[in-house]
C-alpha cells in the first residue's frame, strides 16, 4: 500500500502499524511520540543517537553555531525594522512576529551551541 500524497508520514505508519498489529492508531500514535521524545533527549544528553536499522544521527556543533549567527543577524535586522520610524504600522507587526519567533529559536539553540564536551 503507497501513502497518499495528502497524508503525512507520521499518519501513514501509524495508520499502517495499527492495521498490521491491530492495535488502535492512538497507542500506536502515543509509542511514536515516546520514542521520537527519547531520541530527543539522549540526542541532548550524547549528541548522538543510533537507532537499529537505521543508522547513527550525530548533532553538527558547527552548524548550530552558524545557525545561531544568522538568527542573530535576523533579530537585529527585524530589530532595525521595528524601530525605525519610517516603517509601517503593518510592516512593524509582521516584523515583530518575525523576531519572536526568531528569539525563540535562539533560545533553543544557543544552549547547544555553547554547550561544551
Amino acid at each position: 500500500m503507497d501513502k497518499p500524497i495528502s497524508m503525512s508520514v507520521k499518519d501513514y505508519l501509524i495508520r499502517t502499524l495499527a492495521v498490521k498489529i491491530l492495535t488502535s492508531e492512538k497507542t500506536i500514535e502515543a509509542v511514536i511520540n515516546h520514542q521520537f521524545q527519547s531520541a530527543n533527549e539522549a540526542m541532548d544528553l550524547n549528541d548522538s543517537i543510533e537507532i537499529a536499522g537505521f543508522g547513527k544521527l550525530f548533532f553538527n556543533r558547527k552548524k548550530t553555531v552558524k545557525k545561531v549567527e544568522k538568527l542573530n543577524a535576523k533579530k537585529l535586522a527585524m530589530e532595525r525594522i521595528i524601530t525605525d520610524d519610517n516603517t509601517s504600522e503593518q510592516k512593524r507587526r509582521s516584523s515583530n512576529v518575525i523576531l519572536e519567533k526568531t528569539l525563540v529559536q535562539i533560545n533553543q539553540l544557543k544552549p547547544r551551541a555553547t554547550h561544551e564536551d
